[in-house]
Parts: C-alpha cells; structure tokens; sequence
C-alpha cells in the first residue's frame, strides 16, 4: 500500500489532522490526512517514502490520528447540547476537527479532557464549502443530480432515435418515386427494402415511446425530490474548523460539547384502559426531530425538562410609586389643523413595520410548546440512536407504568346528554409536562386530547363516551319561566329533572354534575333546590358546581331534580340570566 492509498483510506468527512512532535524536520508542522497527501508529495518536497519508512515516521513523531464522532445529545426544549468525542495520542499537540456546520453558537463550545491532558485554547476557522453542510440536504441534490444525468441520456437516445426515424421517413419517400414498373427482381429487392424499413420504424417508435415514459418517471421522481429539498435547503455552505491546542497530552480522551439550535422534543402520552382489570398502562413518549446540519448516528440520547433558551435570571422588583397630583382647573379645548396625508413611502415603510409585526408574532406562535414542571428531569432514552438533520419527528418510548384506577361515569346533563368514562389514579411520582395524550378503551382507539397533570392531585384520564347510558334534561311544567313583583323587583325560576338510565349488564358508578348560579352582587338573590340531596355544591372548591353521587344498577334509572329562583330589581340589566 503506498502512502497515497494510505491516506485515502483514512480520509472521512469529519477530519482530524496529525500533528507531529519531536521530529527535527517537521516540529510544530501540521499535516493534513487527505488524499492528495501535497505535502509530502509535492514538487518542492521531491522526498519519496515507502510505506514503511512512512509508518515508523508516524510511530516515532508522536503522530495521532483521531476521530471525533457525536456521541451523546442532551435534547432541550428547542435546542440540545451536541458531544463529539475524539482520542488523543500521547504527545500531540493539537487536534482539530472540521467539517463541522458553522451556525452554531462559539461561545457555548466546551472541553473536558481526560486526566494527564491539558488544554491551552480552542480556536474556531470558518470557511466557504462548496456543498451543502446538512447532510440530508446534500444527499438528496446528489440524487436529484444523478436523476437529471439519467434525464439527459434518455433525451440523447430519443434525439438519436429521432434522427432514424427521420432517415427512414425520406428514404421511403425516395423509394416511392420514379413510378417505373419493376422486374421480379427488382420487386423482391424492393420487398425486402420495404420489409426492412417497416422493422427499422417500428423501432425506432417503440424506442421513442418507451423513452418517453422512462422520461415521465423521472420527472416525477425529480420533483418530487424537489419538494423534499425545499424543506431542508438552508443554503449554509459555511463549514468551520475547532482547533484544540494542547500544553500536555497522555494518552485519553477529549469531549467537545457546544450547543445547537434547530433540535428539541416535546413530550407525548399514550394511556390504554383495561376495565376489567380497573388498570391503565400509561406510556411516557416523545417527540423528538432536528435540522442542525449534521446526522446523530449511534449517538447516546438523553432528554431534559430544562429550558436553555429561557432567560436563566428573574426579574428584578422595582419599587411601587404613588404620586398624587392635585386636580388641574379644566383647560380650553385648542383647535389643531388636520395633519397632512402621510408621503408615500412613510406609507409604505408603516405598512411593512406592521406586517413584520404580524409575522413576528407568528413565528413565536410556532415555537415549540412549553413544558412546565418544578424541577428539570432528565430522561435517557435506551440503547443508541441513529437521528437524521432532516427535520422528520421520531416517536421514542421513555417508560411505561401500570396504574390501578377507579373508575365512574361522568355525566354533565345541561352541557351534553351522553356520559364519560372516567379512570382516576393516585398522581405518578416524577415529573409530567403537559403534552398530547392518545387514548385506548379495551383495545380500542378512543381519540387525543391534552393532559396536564400539574393542574390536579390525582392523575385523571377521560376514555370517551358510554353510548349504554342514556341521558336526557326534561324542564318540570309550570315552574320555569320569568315574573314580575311588587316593590320592583322580578324573579326567574328554572326547574329541570335530569334522567340518567343504565342499560348495561353491570351496575356503574355516576358523577352527576350541574352549574347553579352564584350571585356576585346584594341586589341579586338565589334561591336553590334539589332532589336528592347533592354530594356538594362547591365540587373541587369551584363555586356553584354541584355534584352527586350514585350507584346505578344494571337496567335501572335515577332523577335528579334542581330548581333555581333569582329575584332581582326591574331597573338594570343582571348578566348570566339563562
């Protein structure tokens, strides 16, 4: 193998370069491992090496050659903490590593460095590259390259059919002339010559059409490769360079972490009932995706709750000024000329300051949502994952837990004549952001909804409707309506029954809900009455939420009565009247 091929061999898109100590010749030298090897193989340097005096150069320079993979990702809320790690020769001086996208934040770089390895500094080079740095984005212009070159030798073969079939249209034409009668031989001559043109049309057409399909799908294909390249063209070509210098170097390992935007998960849910059991298996999932630039391939993933993009200081307390100002004897209203028409282009100029506004506004409409939790808990997600810079979500699994649950049916008669079956937990220990939940009845799929746990004490989790329970909200005659009084004042009375019958094979437990109303003012009084007697009247501390309680045998019905009397006065309006 000569050092050439040598060199090809170790070349790779994230290079590290080898930096020679102790040689007299070449101390403090940098050499690049490329294929081109200039540097030993150039015309100034007319040194010839085989490839054994190359190698005992590299064992007796303190030569390393290292590379600097991602390993491990630390995902945040809309950005992620990016690790390579890379192994350093004893001896080494330096070690850089390029290829790396130039659009993330420098200041955030930082080195750890295994013991007997210390750091002096880290430089960045940025620098023009002629493809693209993601390489997602690179990957699919080469396809669409490739595409247009397969275009382009079907277009040259149908031209090339075109030019026969052509010929073949003026060389029947010439036959045709003349009009002289033919001897036998000459019409078997002429026989085969027909023969022979009929043959060379036909495929010289079948040849065209056939062109002509291959050249449709390739279209197809080449749009829409098009469409999936708009979505990830960034148009950064920008590649930078991290220069680690080194004051001492055993042996070891070094990490380079930075962070990056364009990455980040939120969190999901998926929650499946089993009611004969009275368990829901609740599954921690997450949404994870990013478009940095550059591929996780067997990188180590670990989640975070923590928000960096946050400011990481509160705000300060100013103090609370009050300043009182005497009462200003009323001044004459002045009269003002009106302002003139505002020019053209200020015109224009507001106009664009409102539209950027609005787009503003957008934009942080779409930022990934916000997760809220006490303390910041990280997950790390099992085994290695491979995550592409192509922007596509990835579902992961974090944890799943089996929860015994009590279960009820809740029914709410004003708002809806159906009833919800309702499973309730002790809350989970750990931390749970709010996020989409996907929903399972005994195998099947109820729907999506979003669960917050934060907002309760008890983890509660709604599978749908029971279309067995039938409901309905019937007003009691006679009671309902509007009247006047003496003294004026007037009342509205509201008298309903709600029915809830049971058709099922087993008894249910009900939660039967309604809103009262509460007065907010002395003028207006209320008057309530209800059959059975509620649970509360304040469920959950909510005031005027009333709730009852009940066991509902199978094929059995139960009423519940409310009546509601509002006196207030004739003068002014009373808001919430229903």
């Amino acid at each position: 193998m000569s050092l050439r091929q040598l060199c090809c061999k170790y070349e790779t898109p994230i290079r590290c370069m080898l930096f020679i100590a102790g040689s007299p010749r070449f101390s403090s030298s940098s050499v690049s491992v490329r294929s081109d090897f200039s540097f030993f193989l150039s015309e100034r340097h007319p040194m010839r090496y085989s490839f054994l005096a190359a190698a005992t150069l590299l064992v007796q320079s303190g030569m390393a050659h290292a590379n600097a993979p991602v390993t491990a990702v630390t995902l945040y809320p809309g950005s992620a903490t990016v690790v390579r790690t890379a192994q350093v020769a004893a001896g080494a001086t330096e070690v850089v590593i390029d290829g790396l996208p130039a659009n993330f934040n420098i200041e955030s770089v930082r080195v750890q460095a295994a013991p007997g390895i210390r750091v002096a500094d880290v430089v960045s080079r940025d620098s023009a590259g002629s493809d693209a740095v993601n390489p997602a984005e690179a990957r699919l212009a080469g396809e669409i390259e490739r595409l247009k070159d397969q275009k382009a030798m079907l277009e040259a073969e149908a031209r090339s059919a075109g030019i026969v079939k052509a010929y073949l249209e003026r060389y029947n034409g010439g036959a045709a002339e003349g009009g002289k009668a033919q001897g036998p031989d000459q019409a078997r001559a002429l026989a085969g010559v027909i023969d022979t043109l009929g043959r060379g049309a036909s495929e010289a057409l079948l040849k065209i059409e056939k062109l002509a399909v291959q050249q449709r799908a390739l279209d197809k294909k080449i749009a829409a490769l098009d469409s999936d390249l708009a979505g990830l063209r960034s148009g950064g070509k920008q590649v930078r360079s991290l220069v680690v210098r080194l004051s001492e170097a055993r042996a070891g390992s070094l990490s380079i972490s930075y962070q990056r935007e364009n990455a980040g998960w939120k969190p999901g849910y998926r929650a499946s009932l089993d009611s004969a059991a009275s368990r829901v298996d609740l599954e921690r999932l997450a949404t994870i995706s990013q478009s940095t630039g550059e591929d996780w391939s067997n990188v180590k993933l670990t989640l975070s709750t923590s928000q960096p993009r946050l400011s990481p200081s509160g705000r300060e307390p100013q103090p609370w000024l009050l300043t009182y100002y005497p009462p200003q004897p009323p001044q004459p209203p002045m009269q003002y000329a009106p302002a003139p028409a505002p020019a053209p282009a200020l015109m224009e100029r507001r106009q664009k300051v409102e539209l950027a506004g609005s787009a503003s506004k957008r934009a942080n409409d779409d930022e990934v949502a916000e997760l809220q939790g006490a303390f910041a808990t990280e997950f790390e997600v099992p085994g290695r994952v491979n995550l592409a810079s192509d922007g596509r979500a990835t579902s992961v699994t974090l944890s799943t837990l089996a929860l015994p649950v009590t279960q009820h049916l809740r029914v709410t008669p004003r708002l809806e004549k159906f009833a919800i079956v309702m499973a309730e937990a002790a809350r989970p220990e750990g931390v749970w952001p709010a996020g989409s939940m996907q929903l399972f009845r005994d195998g099947g799929y109820i729907g999506a909804t979003q669960w917050n746990l934060q907002e309760g004490e008890k983890a509660l989790f709604s599978f749908g409707r029971d279309d067995r329970v039938v409901v309905s909200l019937d007003p009691v005659a006679g009671k309902t309506g509007s009247k006047g009084l003496f003294g004026g004042r007037a009342s509205s009375v509201r008298a309903d029954v709600f029915t809830v019958a049971n058709r099922r094979k087993t008894p249910v437990e009900l939660l039967v809900f309604d809103s009262s109303p509460v007065s907010t003012s002395e003028e207006v009084r209320v008057e309530a009455a209800f059959d059975p007697a509620p649970l509360t009247t304040t469920w959950e501390q909510r005031r005027g939420v009333v709730a009852w309680k009940k066991t509902l045998a199978a094929g059995a019905s139960a009423r519940f009565q409310v009546e509601y009397k509002i006196d207030y006065p004739k003068e002014g309006t009373v808001s919430g009247l229903r």
